[in-house]
This record gives C-alpha cells, sequence and structure tokens, in this order.
C-alpha cells in the first residue's frame, strides 16, 4: 500500500462502478476465489470527535484516518469487492483526498449513507454483488484492524454452514456494575461480557433479510449482529485484541497514532 501514488475514483450514480484503479482481473465479482465484500461505513458526522472534518478525514500517520480501514481490506485475500458509506455530498472528497492516495487492487464502489448507522449500512447493502456470499461490515473509524483479523472473521463464517454471521470482539477485562441512577444494583460476572468491533462478517442474504425485517418492524438494533441475532441467526465471537480501537473522542486519535506508528516501524 502506498500513501502517495494515484487510485482514480469510483461511479456514485445507478450501479456503483469500480475504481479505474482496480487490475482487471480482480473486477469480476468473486474472482481469484475471494468470496467477500467489505462494506466500510463512513458517514458518521463525528460530532463527539469535535472536528468540522469528521473524524473519518483527520490525517493519521500520513493517511485520511479511513484510508488505513480501506487498505487493510484491499489487501486481505477474501475480499473481492469494496463498498465506501459515505455522505452524498461527501463524495467527491472521499474520491480526491483518500480513494486518490492509495493504490487499490480492489474494485471500489461508493454508495449513500442514511440518518443513522443502520440505514447506512441498509443502503451500502443494496450495492453488495449478490454472487458474494459474504460480507464484511467495518466501521471506517477502526483504522488499526489487520489483514489477519479480518481472514480469521471470514473464515469462521465460511467453514461452518450453521453460523449466519462472526464478529470480532475483546473479553471485558474491567469489573461491570448494573447501575440503576446511580445505584449499584448488580455485579455480574464479566466473564460472559465481551466488547463488540467491527468487521462484523455476515452470510449476505441473512444480513440483507435482517435489514429488511429490521426496517419493516422499525426496529433500531445496536450493531448489525444484533439484527441477525433477532431473527435467530447464530452469530460466534471471534477474539480480537482491544487495540482494534474505534476512534470516537480526540484522546483516541492519539492513541491510534501510537499504536500504529510502533507498527509501521516494525
Amino acid at each position: 500500500m502506498s500513501a502517495t501514488n494515484p487510485a482514480g475514483g469510483s461511479g456514485t450514480t445507478g450501479v456503483p462502478a469500480p475504481c479505474p484503479c482496480a487490475c482487471a482481473e480482480r473486477e469480476g465479482a468473486g474472482a481469484g476465489g475471494a468470496d467477500t465484500c467489505a462494506l466500510i461505513v463512513a458517514g458518521g458526522s463525528g460530532e463527539r470527535f469535535g472536528d468540522p472534518r469528521g473524524k473519518q478525514f483527520v490525517e493519521l500517520c500520513g493517511l485520511p484516518l479511513m484510508g488505513w480501514s480501506i487498505a487493510a481490506f484491499d489487501r486481505a485475500p477474501s475480499v473481492a469487492r469494496i463498498v465506501v458509506v459515505c455522505a452524498p455530498e461527501r463524495v467527491s472528497e472521499v474520491e480526491k483526498d483518500v480513494l486518490s492516495r492509495l493504490t487499490l487492487r480492489k474494485p471500489v464502489a461508493l454508495a449513500p449513507s442514511g440518518q443513522t448507522r443502520q440505514e447506512s449500512v441498509r443502503s451500502g447493502l443494496a450495492a453488495v454483488p449478490r454472487d458474494l456470499q459474504l460480507v464484511a461490515v467495518h466501521d471506517a473509524a477502526r483504522p488499526l484492524v489487520e489483514v489477519e483479523l479480518i481472514e480469521r472473521a471470514v473464515a469462521t463464517v465460511r467453514e461452518d454452514p450453521t453460523l449466519a454471521g462472526a464478529i470480532l470482539a475483546a473479553r471485558s477485562v474491567d469489573t461491570l456494575k448494573l447501575v440503576e441512577g446511580t445505584t449499584i444494583i448488580a455485579t455480574p460476572d464479566r466473564s460472559f461480557y465481551w466488547c463488540a468491533q467491527t468487521p462484523q462478517v455476515f452470510r449476505t442474504q441473512k444480513l440483507v433479510a435482517a435489514h429488511k425485517a429490521a426496517a419493516r418492524e422499525e426496529y433500531q438494533g445496536t450493531d448489525d449482529a444484533s439484527l441477525v441475532e433477532r431473527l435467530g441467526g447464530r452469530v460466534r465471537v471471534v477474539e480480537a485484541p482491544r487495540d482494534n480501537i474505534k476512534v470516537t473522542v480526540p484522546g483516541d486519535l492519539a492513541i491510534a497514532e501510537a499504536a500504529l506508528g510502533r507498527r509501521l516501524l516494525m
């Protein structure tokens, strides 16, 4: 991955077009045995982050923050196509300030974000080719995701036909308290609790059905796995390191910069 070589743009009307930078042999769905579409959600306003550009466009070790997520999925052997969900008014910004700074091998399409993350994922699913059996939903604001973690999550679903999906998660290491108002009413056994991360990988048809049901029933889940779970889908946890953090507030950026900087020096 290069932070300087040009990549090219994506179509934004009708069926999203692949980036011109994608190698010709990779532009067909499922080419080279890859069976997964990466759906990278980058439509948030980042109000809690406090930067008018939005956290996904903030510079991190020489690239816009969201560029690191895109680059990781581009390097993942299981991924055949990438869909980036962003605000319609920021399409040109994504193309010029993010995609043009990456050298990508996979075709990239852009899809419009919605009012909520759930609506954004549903919009992105419309751009996922139905002949790709799996979809990996990832927060653009998790720049430290590694290819090995992506591949483990994908393989977990691919190799077990009884699973509807699998998510990356880290074991809870803090003591948990159930609080009502400001009063502790219980201290649950933390061994049962995990902190959910992304990517969350699902069988494409299962996730599409889960989002359609949620929209029809006006149900708002806390993540994509919760939508699949409520339809009876079996979702497995794949243990991941705690440093696969989501950049939410400015302090998180400093943590991500330190971790990524160490990784780049190795």
